[in-house]
């Protein structure tokens, strides 16, 4: 497993890389256009005002001018679960942009199926050629093998990491491998909990943004793992999950204890 190789994301046929860049952390727009650069083209960007970082924007519209669209695989995010609502936000997320067209709307944010109006709208965006594929995100891992029967949605965004493993027992295996959604993880670092020297096991080592990466990303039923940054350090270090690849059975054991005692001390 090479993880600077692409991936196709599941059923969409898209292909992307292995890291996804995430706007929340605000990264300016050369750090998200060297993570482009390295084949990181997953991005999401939100639809709402805090989340359309202006430094994302810029990279997207840099990325546009260089005649790279197609290359670029954007996944805005909708957190309104008002149908109109979602609509007019994600029109006005993709004019700021400078898009025609998303490549995906991920309806964040649920613990149980979206309504079948807000279905209804993110499908009627499809139809008008907005968007092409929709996708969900939570943090209710029963949610994913209730909506993968029903075969709407085309990417999950799930929270996965060494301290929440849940979803290798109750999302994972409900996935169909020749028609699954594409999978998206989030949170790999437990919001930084994992990376603290304070939530550490005795005498263990404080673990890295990429040894956090590297834990999501063995795992073979995951496509992408998100990442976010504030500098462009910060990006080039998360970057070197790419060149280190898989973990060895010994580091995996390690994350693995570490992620128990986190998970245990909350």
């Amino acid at each position: 497993m090479d993880f600077n190789q692409p991936v196709v994301l599941g059923r969409t046929g898209l292909k992307v890389g292995r890291l996804g860049i995430a706007s929340g952390m605000w990264a300016p727009a050369p750090a998200i256009e060297e993570a482009f650069d390295r084949g990181c083209n997953y991005f999401t960007w939100g639809t709402f005002v805090r989340g359309r970082s202006p430094h994302m924007r810029d990279a997207i519209r840099n990325i546009a001018a260089k005649g790279r669209r197609d290359r670029l695989v954007l996944a805005m995010f909708s957190y309104a679960h008002w149908p109109s609502l979602t609509e007019r936000l994600f029109v006005r997320g993709l004019k700021a942009a400078g898009l025609d067209y998303a490549d995906a709307l991920i309806l964040g944010f649920y613990s149980r199926p979206p309504s079948r109006r807000m279905i209804d709208r993110a499908v009627r965006l499809k139809g008008k050629g907005l968007v092409r594929f929709i996708g969900v995100s939570g943090h209710k891992r029963s949610l994913f093998p209730k909506l993968a029967q029903e075969g709407i949605f085309d990417i999950f965004h799930v929270r996965y990491n060494a301290a929440h493993r849940g979803a290798e027992t109750e999302v994972f295996p409900f996935l169909k491998a020749d028609s699954r959604p594409g999978v998206v993880i989030f949170t790999a670092t437990k919001w930084g909990r994992l990376l603290d020297p304070k939530k550490m096991p005795p005498g263990e080592q404080p673990l890295t943004a990429a040894d956090c990466y590297r834990f999501v990303l063995s795992n073979p039923l995951v496509d992408v793992c998100m990442t976010g940054t504030k500098t462009l350090d910060q990006m080039r270090d998360n970057l070197k999950a790419l060149d280190l690849g898989p973990l060895t059975a010994d580091e995996l054991a390690r994350m693995r204890r570490v992620g128990d005692y986190l998970h245990g001390i909350k």
